[in-house]
């Protein structure tokens, strides 16, 4: 057999061989292999066919550089961003200054659109030296290889992150719904009182939360409450204050009483690390009284004709301090059509483009405006207060409004 007809041979011997190889590569893949699956693939292409005996594989991995493989050699002392990142092309590193690199001979980078996907080294060409080995024909194909299994890998990671992504949002979505469950579905409308609310968290779940209980046939209670926070950990401790506000409020003689056990049962669920505002009140029917403490929260609004009355009285913060420093219960009595407006601090604080907070001063403006409307116009005219004050701002904290007309 003639030199050409041999070397002709080996060419399509060497076709085949990677013709088999990336089909074989893309059946795995189709077939949903494992990372570890296509790892070994892999590493049976260099090592057993190709007879690489060092292979150095190093792949990035949501933006964090990961050593996939690491054989017949120390890889610990690579760092990728100063020792491989130069390196743009297929290098043979002949007599390379770094001393780090000098136990390999190639360096393989694989690239997309720019941004390096992975780096291979390769090393130990079964003896041969890198200027004779045939591997050097084999390098295009090495890189391509690579960058089949990487882009594999990743879509394989991406396809998992999304798949976790949706059993969280699910399970979002389905606390959303619970939470929204503890918040009373039927407030009064009669001729004594009249009440709506409203609650929008920043996230799904938040960690406000207002309340509206009906003692007796004279007495009610309500309370509006922000947790330190948001998202879940607000919402559970939120969950777990409401679930002692109301097992509490019947059992205890006083408000101080109650804000004492509150305090108790946060710093036993929260150890410190959260707190609780929170302003709790109760109202009389028939004597007109209501009697509240005020535990560290925005001071809600009275408006009695044209003055606004800041109900601040009560004590600090609750979840904070073993014995609460001091606790004042306030009394004070409501004339008819008073409007009472209870808020947290994420009406207040939002800001606008500017950076300005809407501020009390819008609060008590939108409020004066809207005294002869009902409770529910007011928070309505309140929310399209804020939503043309924030212009395209989003929102920054969980909001949550309570607003009682005493008639």
């Amino acid at each position: 057999m003639s030199t050409q007809s041999i070397n002709t041979k080996k060419r399509l011997q060497l076709g085949k061989f990677k013709l088999d190889t990336l089909l074989e590569v893309t059946k795995a893949i189709n077939n949903n292999l494992s990372k570890a699956d296509l790892i070994s693939i892999y590493k049976n292409v260099l090592l057993d066919e190709l007879k690489i005996g060092k292979v150095v594989l190093f792949s990035k991995n949501a933006n964090k550089w990961i050593q996939e493989l690491c054989l017949g050699t120390d890889c610990a002392i690579i760092n990728i961003e100063k020792d491989l990142l130069p390196f743009s092309e297929i290098t043979v590193l002949s007599n390379p200054e770094n001393e780090k690199l000098k136990s390999f001979d190639v360096i393989v980078p694989v690239f997309h659109k720019k941004e390096p996907l992975a780096y291979i080294l390769l090393g130990d060409f079964d003896g041969e030296k890198i200027e004779v080995s045939p591997i050097i024909k084999h390098l295009t194909f090495i890189q391509t290889l690579t960058n089949i299994i990487i882009v594999a890998i990743e879509n394989k990671r991406l396809y998992k992150e999304n798949l976790e992504q949706i059993a969280i949002k699910k399970e979002m979505e389905l606390a959303s719904e619970m939470q929204v469950m503890l918040f009373p579905k039927n407030l009064p409308d009669n001729e004594e009182i009249e009440v709506s609310a409203n609650y929008k968290p920043h996230r799904l779940i938040g960690g406000d939360y207002y309340d509206f209980i009906q003692l007796n046939r004279d007495e009610i209670a309500f309370c509006i409450a922000d947790v330190s926070g948001k998202g879940v950990p607000a919402a559970l401790l939120m969950s777990n204050f409401q679930a002692s506000l109301r097992s509490l409020i019947k059992r205890t003689s006083s408000l101080s009483e109650l804000v004492i056990e509150l305090n108790k049962n946060i710093l036993a669920n929260a150890n410190r690390e959260k707190f609780i505002t929170a302003f709790i009140g109760k109202y009389n029917l028939q004597t007109r009284n209501l009697q509240f403490i005020n535990a560290g929260h925005n001071p809600p609004l009275l408006l009695v004709g044209h003055q606004f009355k800041k109900l601040n009285d009560g004590c600090t913060v609750l979840g904070v301090f073993e014995n609460l420093p001091s606790v004042t219960e306030k009394n004070i009595t409501v004339p008819r059509d008073a409007i009472l407006t209870c808020y947290t601090d994420g009406v207040v604080e939002q800001t606008n483009p500017d950076n300005e907070e809407f501020g009390l001063e819008n609060m008590e403006k939108t409020v004066l405006l809207q005294k002869e409307q009902k409770p529910a116009e007011i928070i309505a005219s309140l929310i399209r207060s804020l939503d043309s004050y924030k212009q395209d701002e989003e929102y920054h904290d969980d909001i949550a409004l309570l607003c009682m007309r005493i008639k």
